[in-house]
């Protein structure tokens, strides 16, 4: 099948291009971008004049759930969710039930994704067997199982010496480390973040430091091993400034941030809705403020969704009882532009590289990109469709969203994986 698209602003951080082309898909990939002529042969053409084009989103952190916790989540449903965001590929997080920790859990995740189909599913594998931090997982045989990352994620590996020969393999086997920065014994028991609010509120603090001494004593190994070292969900105003004086010093380190803590603060707690309970916890102004100048200035990296469903009985109870995590797939992109791209806090190139681009570059794969000869995973975007969030609607099996109700301006029309449309939206 062959298709061209006419008239849309197509914005392609990855090759520099942004401004108002026609695309010619054909066979899965871009074939031509630029001014369509009698040589653009295709079998039809479409008018998306008005409508923005770019490369179909890339999440890095994305919990499914499955297996072993189906109720909350599947991989199908999961995949649902991204498409309708606006997702091509999505990193899956291990911290399932057993824990992806060897090549038949990871074929198992492979497999269920075949099955539903559309977009591309990549395992993320535990660093450690189990994720108890004890025993390294085979990393060598998770690497010949073509697994680009690995992580404890939901926990640290709080053991230095362990950490320090994970990165060590990791390195040998140019497999990336993602932490999940958090001291458990600075952390326990915190439901937000420490400060005046949570003394108003009642509420147990969950205190900086418990990531910021993580993130530093990361750093360090990373600088030691040479090992990819990758910060997942940083939260605060000094893991930032520490991550900016690694970067200085050569250190090959990347991080992400989510819409969540870009867009909210502590102060969002304070109607104890259990929705915006998060790990790590929303922080302070100061502490949002410096995660975005540190997104728009490329110091962190990428937007991942941290996408996290519960089960409605799990999540709708008392805010310290609750478990940790929100939803994010389906709103991201629209909150994102809406709060950040339209407010001109960030710029619509510097947001779709950071959901797209950059997170190709970090896992070593393909993608993220618009030119001639990429495989054709793109989104078609209105910039100017105005929509409120309801959860009840999601795809995703999960609808402890934070933005329930939001009016957001901005949403995905639809999203191609290998050129073929896999989402669109119905009027």
């Amino acid at each position: 099948m062959s298709l061209i698209y006419k008239g849309a602003r197509i914005i392609d951080p990855g090759s520099g291009f942004d401004g108002q082309a026609d695309l010619l898909v054909e066979n899965g990939k871009i074939a031509r971008r630029g001014t369509a002529d009698e040589s653009w042969q295709a079998a039809g053409e479409e008018d998306v004049s008005g409508l923005l084009i770019f490369p179909g989103l890339v999440d890095l952190h994305t919990h499914l759930r499955e297996p072993g916790g189906e109720h909350r989540e599947t991989i199908a449903t999961g995949m649902a969710a991204a498409m309708r965001g606006g997702y091509t590929t999505i990193f899956a997080m291990p911290n399932t039930d057993p824990p992806v920790d060897n090549p038949p859990l990871v074929e198992f995740v492979r497999a269920q994704a075949r099955k539903a189909g559309g977009i591309t599913v990549e395992p993320i594998a535990a660093i450690t067997k189990g994720r108890k931090g004890q025993e390294l997982s085979p990393m060598g045989q998770l690497a010949k199982a073509g697994v680009k990352i690995l992580s404890d994620d939901g926990s640290t590996v709080a053991n230095a010496r362990l950490l320090r020969l994970a990165m060590q393999y990791a390195a040998m086997f140019q497999l990336v480390i993602s932490e999940h920065c958090e001291d458990a014994n600075l952390a326990q028991g915190g439901a937000m973040n420490e400060g005046v609010t949570a003394t108003k509120l009642g509420l147990s603090p969950l205190p900086a430091l418990a990531e910021e001494v993580i993130v530093a004593r990361d750093l360090l190994l990373a600088r030691e091993t040479g090992c990819r070292l990758h910060l997942a969900h940083l939260s605060t105003k000094g893991s930032v400034e520490l991550l900016r004086r690694a970067k200085e010093r050569g250190v090959k380190v990347t991080a992400e941030v989510t819409p969540q803590h870009l867009l909210l603060t502590e102060e969002a707690v304070r109607g104890y809705d259990p929705n915006m309970k998060v790990n790590p916890p929303l922080r302070s102004e100061q502490d949002r403020q410096a995660l975005l100048a540190a997104l728009a200035d490329g110091t962190i990296d990428c937007i991942a969704t941290d996408h996290a469903p519960w089960a409605r009985q799990e999540k709708e109870v008392e805010f310290d009882a609750a478990p940790c995590g929100m939803v994010g797939l389906e709103t991201a992109l629209s909150a994102v532009w809406t709060k950040l791209v339209e407010t001109g806090q960030i710029s619509a190139a510097r947001a779709i590289e950071a959901m797209s681009a950059k997170p190709c570059q970090i896992a070593g794969i393909p993608g993220g990109r618009l030119d001639e000869g990429a495989k054709a995973d793109f989104v078609i975007f209105d910039p100017k469709c105005s929509w409120q969030v309801d959860p009840e609607k999601f795809a995703s099996k999960g609808k402890n969203t934070p933005f329930s109700g939001w009016e957001l301006q901005g949403r995905v029309i639809r999203t191609a994986a290998a050129g073929e449309v896999v989402y669109r939206l119905e009027n």
